[in-house]
């Protein structure tokens, strides 16, 4: 069951992100075949964004079609973020000063759809909508908001500050490295992985002390805390970047003395001796304390 699970629900994402990045094909069209009048005549300025537009809505037309019910609204939601990286894509190697805006889209859509396709592959039972993590909490909304925000609004007022393109090539790095991180993670973890905290140990839970938890205690976290800053600087943004810091140093230190109390709960001296000699990999979070 598990299985089918994942060759269908993970067939369908593949499909779906794909026809939603084939949005790339509209500028392509322009870019080369702008030679083409009625080329370069109907897929220029306000025709180009109908055309994309009208391109979506012919994809979610025949999503609807094909698919139905839940399986719809994964292909809907692996279009979208599909759609989001072609625009990303188009943007980053695009003749503007959106270009940092680009890199920024396709982190963050990749960041999203790599989240369901790898649960799809290591742990399909636990595979719901949820594995995209797009609703994760209101709080994560209102952050990736008030980026936006701020990056349009201070590249209205200071645009010389959008533009420091070394710092931004830090930042992508940090969103690659935290990238590749989390989903090394993920599947050296395998089944044991979970996007949710699990308070019942399931008979095929192990404690995974080796790659990159040999590294951290809690990689996908360390990967995911400096994926979300990276983000930010990929960005400029100077006040999100203080506030993603402030509010992900936070969240994991909640997070990882909630996981750990399960963790000792699950694996007993094992996972105390594991603490004794792997730290957690983020700065100043040592973990749940345990008494000698």
């Amino acid at each position: 069951m598990a299985g089918s699970k994942l060759v269908l629900e993970g067939r369908i994402s593949i499909i779906s992100f794909i026809s939603g990045l084939g949005v790339i094909i509209i500028p392509l069209l322009v870019k080369f075949g702008a030679h083409i009048d009625w080329i370069f005549d109907y897929l220029t300025d306000v025709n180009g964004k109908i055309a994309i537009a009208a391109y979506i809505t012919v994809i979610n037309g025949f999503l609807l079609i094909i698919y139905k019910g839940p399986l719809y609204k994964v292909a809907v939601r692996a279009c979208f973020l599909g759609f989001t990286f072609g625009c990303g894509l188009t943007l980053s190697f695009a003749d503007t000063t959106w270009t940092h805006f680009g890199w920024y889209m396709c982190s963050l859509s990749f960041f999203h759809y790599s989240e369901y396709l790898v649960t799809a592959v290591i742990n399909p039972r636990s595979l719901s909508l949820d594995s995209f993590l797009l609703n994760h909490s209101v709080e994560y909304t209102v952050a990736a908001v008030s980026s936006w925000i701020e990056f349009t609004v201070e590249k209205l007022l200071i645009p010389d500050l959008k533009q420091m393109n070394w710092l931004c090539l830090v930042g992508l790095l940090m969103v690659l490295c935290g990238e590749s991180l989390r989903k090394a993670a993920m599947l050296t973890a395998g089944s044991n992985f979970n996007h949710i905290v699990q308070n019942e140990k399931a008979q095929s839970h192990v404690l995974v002390t080796t790659g990159v938890y040999a590294l951290f205690r809690h990689p996908s976290y360390v990967g995911w805390f400096y994926w979300s800053i990276g983000t930010q600087i990929v960005l400029c943004n100077p006040i999100c970047l203080l506030g993603y810091s402030v509010a992900s140093w936070r969240f994991f230190r909640e997070r990882i003395e909630e996981e750990e109390l399960s963790l000792i709960h699950f694996f007993g001296e094992d996972y105390i001796e594991y603490k004794k000699k792997v730290f957690t990999g983020l700065p100043f979070i040592s973990g749940i304390r345990v008494n000698s």
